[in-house]
């Protein structure tokens, strides 16, 4: 098969990346001046910043937009499968052509200059946002916030700070106070902001920031509640009371994802219909997906078994994948696990020691950080997980099923890993 147009592109702008990262809007500023300042002639902005949750939280955003009868431009990273899903256009995925050309012109923009990937990835988002009319634009951080190249638009609608929690040490900083410090950049003066659930520690630097700038703060457990009852989700604001049903993507975090965007929702003026769409109609691929179709579904019901898949990677997300595993009929669960070398593996490896029976780990295809099969058996092993190494998901699989027919098994550790088998399970 000939390589795409777009691939080609993508292939040319991974030769500017920068030697050493250095966080800063220096050369997205360039850029987009170059491009005629496209952060200026997009439709209403909501930014996403934090931790985990932030693609959740844009794709219940955008169900209950679109539910309104509006439509949203999307931009959030990294894809899993293509590079395409990186960008939707009032709700379609960008087609290949528009993309094609959008690169090019970035590209051309830019000359020569040492650029990351992710910046000029953005600017091709904005830019293509443009392009195509759409009565919002959602944004998801890829990384931080302040110096994020996804901040540059001077004045947001509204802003959205999902959990905060230890990760990227090596960029954002060691302390949860730092690392929020850098979320809380996406705050503007007079923006409101909606904060979703957070330590101690996190939100007092979200407050202090929201003060020095006389942003209104939207914060859960003083301006907004959520909580599961009788198999509902109730929501109360200042503006009364919710009784929704429990949101389709699974687990109990998502209760608190689906309360910041639901309070998101009712400060703009969205109805109750929206909000009952944002919960029940968001789709959200490799977070705690169950997968229906496929040859390793195939070989996966031949033995009775289901197959689950999970792109989580850090500490909190483990520990949103054992809530989840505790609200699922009883199976014993057994994990094929791959994790980039840049992880805390340990801090991810050890919630999962006490609901999975065994760990077959795996290395990932195509990434230069990826842990090996061994290094990721020593890790699991010392987090108290009985654990070997396998050649790939498939052979894991086969290993598994082979020893326990009719468990449960999940697949986690890494998006990159989640790319690569929605990618080969078709």
């Amino acid at each position: 098969m000939a390589e795409a147009r777009s691939d080609i592109l993508l292939d040319r702008m991974m030769s500017l990346h920068p030697k050493i990262i250095d966080l800063t809007l220096d050369r997205m500023h360039r850029l987009l001046a170059a491009l005629g300042h496209p952060p200026a002639a997009l439709p209403p902005v909501i930014h996403v910043a934090g931790t985990n949750g932030k693609g959740s939280t844009l794709a219940m955003l955008r169900a209950g937009i679109e539910a309104a009868g509006q439509t949203a431009h999307v931009y959030t990273s990294p894809h899993l499968a293509r590079f395409h899903e990186r960008i939707r256009l009032a709700g379609d995925l960008i087609d290949e052509d528009l993309l094609s050309d959008i690169l090019d012109e970035c590209l051309a923009a830019n000359g020569p200059d040492a650029i990351t990937y992710f910046e000029i990835t953005t600017a091709a988002a904005l830019l293509a946002f443009t392009r195509v009319p759409a009565d919002w634009t959602l944004l998801e951080t890829g990384l931080g916030g302040w110096l994020d190249a996804t901040n540059v638009v001077d004045q947001p609608r509204l802003t959205i700070i999902t959990p905060v929690d230890l990760d990227h040490q090596q960029y954002l900083g060691e302390t949860l106070a730092e690392i929020a410090g850098e979320k809380a950049g996406i705050i503007k003066r007079g923006v409101p902001c909606v904060v979703g659930p957070q330590q101690d520690e996190a939100l007092e630097v979200i407050e202090a920031r929201a003060a020095r700038l006389g942003a209104p703060l939207l914060v859960h457990g003083q301006h907004w509640h959520v909580w599961e009852e009788r198999g509902r989700l109730i929501f109360q604001d200042e503006t009364g009371l919710l009784d929704l049903p429990l949101p389709n993507l699974v687990g109990a975090h998502q209760v608190m994802n689906a309360g910041a965007v639901l309070a998101a929702l009712r400060h703009l003026g969205f109805g109750e219909d929206a909000c009952e769409a944002a919960v029940t109609r968001a789709e959200w691929p490799a977070r705690m997906q169950r997968l229906k179709t496929g040859p390793l579904v195939d070989m996966a019901n031949a033995a009775g078994s289901d197959l689950w898949l999970d792109g989580g990677h850090n500490p909190a997300a483990a520990q949103a994948i054992v809530e989840s595993l505790s609200r699922l009929p009883a199976k014993p669960t057994h994990l094929i696990c791959g994790m980039l070398n840049t992880k805390d593996v340990g801090g991810f490896m050890r919630p999962l020691a006490g609901v999975a029976e065994s760990l077959q780990a795996v290395s990932i295809p195509g990434q230069a950080a990826t842990l090996s099969a061994e290094e990721t058996v020593t890790k699991a092993r010392a987090a108290g997980l009985r654990s070997d190494a396998a050649e790939d998901a498939q052979t894991a699989l086969s290993t598994i099923l082979a020893e326990a027919p009719g468990a449960r098994v999940l697949i986690c550790g890494s998006l990159y890993l989640a790319g690569v088998i929605l990618q080969t399970n078709g």
